[in-house]
């Protein structure tokens, strides 16, 4: 297995993954479908903002994803992040989720970013466990704030301060 950007050749795998979770989880709360080409134009606004998008690979076979954007569109935001990883449905329990953050986090910290913030159906103990692990603290819990197979979803938000600065504009500190 190999963690490495993502290239147009690993937008199908992507796709697939994505779907599945919209499917049959309540990893992401949308009822919608996307195609390879909204995966395509998704990567391609992802890398025009500098940001990464890391695959998991064996081989030709993407087997999970992680990626992190703007956790909200206002300037006050511009150093926080929030992200997301997914895995394959027939490889989850394998540790690649956790493998594809530890390549991420330092991504965000290459990039001046301060704090990674993960908004997690409550629910999910598997990813809320995840992100503990990774030094991840629960800091919110929204109680019915989406919907998703017909009941109500509660959302967690877990945040990583990545570095100890004091000054926003001083990255160096």
């Amino acid at each position: 297995m190999q963690i490495r950007d993502a290239t147009p050749a690993d937008i199908p795998g992507i796709t697939l993954i994505f779907n599945d979770a919209v499917v049959n989880t309540t990893a992401i709360w949308s009822d919608k479908l996307v195609d390879d080409q909204n995966r395509q134009d998704w990567l391609a606004a992802r890398r025009q903002l500098g940001y990464p998008v890391l695959v998991a690979v064996e081989g030709d076979k993407v087997l999970g994803y992680a990626s992190f954007g703007d956790w909200r569109p206002f300037d006050g935001f511009r150093h926080s992040v929030e992200h997301s990883v997914y895995v394959h449905k027939d490889h989850r329990g394998e540790g690649l989720g956790v493998a594809l953050m530890q390549a991420l986090i330092p991504r965000a910290r290459a990039v001046g970013k301060h704090v990674m913030v993960a908004a997690i159906d409550a629910s999910n103990v598997g990813s809320i466990a995840l992100h503990k692990k990774l030094g991840f603290e629960q800091v919110g819990h929204m109680p019915q704030v989406g919907t998703k197979f017909g009941k109500w979803l509660d959302l967690a938000f877990l945040q990583l301060t990545l570095d100890q600065r004091t000054d926003p504009d001083n990255i160096g500190n």
